[in-house]
């Protein structure tokens, strides 16, 4: 897919998804987001940049945690994102937090103004992620640190199958690159060619749970990287992806709704 392509799909297919991805996503995306915040290891009156940061999840968190001393710019594709992510941080009267719209590879701050860069399961959808991480990099201060957490393997992801499922219904592929940066060290080279040093990495087994075919399906076209191309389905079409969808994970489903396994890679480095 064209970059540039590439780059409008994530921007108005995340527009889409922004009302429904917390509902969706916060409690099963918890293992890797409490490992990226533990791997930063934020202190109080640190500054703070957050890419691709969706409706704030990690962002606030930083903020929380470096107190009123410090600050935290938390950046999207996304107008929606940033929309609602502004919102909450006026209703709860937040004044070390802020949000603009802007794309990974091209983030319009000083160089050498923050401590900390993170990046929370937003790499998979950068058209050129070794780009975006050299410009964490150079937004970084000497000494600063970079935290990038990203989906595992494919095999390991028993939800996989929803790209295929969405590509067959649309004339390009939606996610071409998803599980890219998952396999094995591919990560961390990409940190290492950006210039990080003293490298640490850690691959991380979860499960996804939903208690319904309703929360499944949600979860994987309403408030994911296909909702795109989800909204322009017909009502027919939606049903018939939901079915085959859901027939893809029916292995991970129980008396308790879906358990389905996933994988998460966290990888830290210094500038």
């Amino acid at each position: 897919m064209e970059p540039a392509l590439q780059k409008r799909v994530q921007r108005y297919g995340w527009d889409k998804a922004a009302v429904f991805y917390e509902n969706y996503w916060h409690r099963n995306l918890s293992p890797a987001q409490d490992k990226l915040i533990e791997f930063a290891a934020i202190q109080p009156g640190e500054h703070i940049i957050d890419i691709a940061c969706g409706t704030g999840l990690v962002s606030f968190r930083a903020a929380a945690l470096t107190g009123n001393k410090g600050q935290v710019l938390g950046t999207d594709i996304s107008d929606k994102m940033v929309e609602l992510s502004n919102k909450q941080a006026s209703e709860r009267k937040l004044t070390n937090i802020r949000f603009e719209r802007s794309e990974a590879e091209t983030l319009k701050v000083p160089r050498e103004s923050f401590d900390v860069a993170l990046c929370a399961l937003g790499l998979m959808y950068v058209t050129e992620p070794g780009l975006a991480l050299s410009e964490m990099y150079k937004a970084l201060k000497p000494g600063g640190r970079a935290v990038a957490a990203v989906w595992g393997r494919r095999q390991n992801c028993g939800w996989a199958e929803i790209f295929e499922i969405v590509d067959r219904r649309v004339n390009s592929e939606v996610c071409p690159m998803f599980f890219y940066l998952g396999n094995t060290s591919v990560l961390d080279l990409h940190f290492a060619n950006s210039g990080y040093k003293d490298l640490r990495s850690v691959t991380i087994n979860t499960i996804l749970t939903h208690a319904t075919d309703e929360e499944a399906c949600g979860a994987a076209f309403a408030g994911g990287p296909v909702a795109l191309a989800y909204n322009k389905f017909s009502d027919a079409v939606k049903e018939e992806a939901h079915a085959e969808y859901l027939e893809s994970i029916r292995k991970y489903k129980d008396d308790e709704g879906y358990k389905i396994p996933g994988e998460f890679v966290i990888t830290m480095g210094y500038k």
